[in-house]
C-alpha cells in the first residue's frame, strides 16, 4: 500500500496542470505514492497531454464536469494510500511539502487532515485556512474580525511557524487520513464547487478529528482559473455553496434569514458598483465586469436561486 494517494482534479487548465505535475514528481521523490488525475472533460486537450508525457500517473476520463467534490471522490474510491493529498491544477508544491505533511500526520494519530501554507508567486502568503462559516464571518469584512480579533478569527498577516489547529483548511494542498475518510465518508456531492473541503472539515472534527495548517509546508497557488474564466458563473456557485452549507448545519429558519441578509449586502454591492461606474463613466473594463458579476448574481437571487444557473449547468 502507498504511503500517500496524490489526487489532481482537472478542467480546461492543460498547462498548468502539466505544470502542478512536474512539481509534484519532484517533491515525491523518495515516497512511495501513486498520482491518480481526474480530467473533468476538459476541451483544451489536457488529458491527452497528461497520457503522452506522463503515462504511469493513473488518469480518469470524465465525460463530464463532475464538480471538485465527486471527482475527488471518484479518484478516492480508486485510491490504495493511508493518506489522500488533493491538490489543486494551479498549485505547486515546494520539495518538502508532501514528505512534512506526511511525518506531521504520522506523529499526529488524532489528525484528520493537515493543510499546506498557500503563497502567491511573489512569495506572499495567501489565506490557507478559515473559520467555518458564520453571520459574522460572512456578512462581516474579514479583514475588520481578523485585525480586531486575531485569536479567533486567524489570518494570513499573522506569520505562523508552528502548526496550528483550525477549523477548516483550502482544499488546494489537503492531506486526509485514509482512515477519516473512511469514518466520515467522502465529500458532500450537493457541493459542486467551494465549501465541500469546508464541509468536510467540519464533519471530520464533529467525528473527533482534529484540523490543522502547517505553515512549513508550502505550495505556490496560482488560483482562481476557474473563476477567472467565469466569473458570473463562479460568483454564482459561490452563493449555491455558502446556502447550501448553512441549510446543512445551521437549519432552515437561520438559512434563510442568512439568505436574505446575503441578498441585501448584495443589492448594496451592486448598487454601490453601478455609482463607481457611472462617476468613471463606464470607462474602467474591470469596474464594468465586476458591475456584470453583482448583476447576474442579483437577478439569479431574484428568480429564487434556479439551479439551471452557475458552473453546474454550464458543463452539464
Amino acid at each position: 500500500m502507498p504511503d500517500v494517494s496524490v489526487i489532481v482534479v482537472t478542467w480546461n487548465t492543460r498547462d498548468m496542470t502539466l505544470r502542478c505535475l512536474e512539481h509534484l514528481f519532484g517533491a515525491i521523490e523518495g515516497i512511495d505514492a501513486e498520482v491518480l488525475v481526474v480530467d473533468n472533460a476538459s476541451s483544451d486537450g489536457t488529458a491527452g497531454a497528461i497520457a503522452e508525457r506522463h503515462p504511469h500517473v493513473k488518469l480518469i476520463r470524465n465525460e463530464k464536469n463532475l464538480g471538485f467534490a465527486a471527482a475527488n471522490n471518484l479518484a478516492m474510491e480508486k485510491a490504495e494510500g493511508g493518506y489522500v493529498l488533493l491538490l489543486n491544477s494551479d498549485a505547486m508544491v515546494e520539495p518538502d511539502a508532501v514528505r512534512g505533511q506526511i511525518d506531521f500526520m504520522d506523529s499526529h494519530r488524532d489528525a484528520g487532515a493537515c493543510g499546506a501554507q498557500l503563497l502567491n508567486e511573489d512569495g506572499t502568503r495567501q489565506n490557507s485556512f478559515d473559520n467555518f462559516p458564520s453571520f459574522a464571518t460572512e456578512l462581516l469584512p474579514k479583514r475588520l474580525l481578523r485585525t480586531l480579533m486575531p485569536k479567533k478569527y486567524p489570518g494570513k498577516k499573522q506569520a505562523y511557524t508552528e502548526p496550528l489547529e483550525v477549523d477548516s483548511v483550502l482544499g488546494t494542498c489537503m492531506m486526509v487520513r485514509a482512515e477519516a475518510v473512511r469514518q466520515v465518508g467522502p465529500m458532500d456531492e450537493d457541493f459542486f464547487f467551494l465549501y465541500e473541503e469546508t464541509d468536510w472539515c467540519l464533519r471530520m472534527r464533529g467525528a473527533g478529528w482534529r484540523i490543522f495548517f502547517l505553515p512549513s509546508a508550502r505550495a505556490v497557488h496560482l488560483q482562481g482559473a476557474t473563476k477567472a474564466s467565469r466569473r458570473s458563473a463562479a460568483k454564482i456557485e459561490y452563493y449555491r455553496s455558502l446556502y447550501t452549507y448553512f441549510r446543512k448545519h445551521r437549519g432552515a429558519f437561520r438559512s434563510a434569514v442568512f439568505r436574505g441578509l446575503k441578498f441585501c449586502a448584495l443589492f448594496v454591492n451592486m448598487c454601490s458598483m453601478f455609482l463607481a461606474n457611472l462617476f468613471t463613466l463606464f470607462t474602467s473594463p474591470r469596474m464594468r465586469r465586476r458591475l456584470g458579476v453583482y448583476a447576474r448574481a442579483f437577478l439569479w437571487h431574484v428568480m429564487l436561486c434556479p439551479s439551471g444557473y452557475g458552473l453546474r449547468k454550464e458543463n452539464s
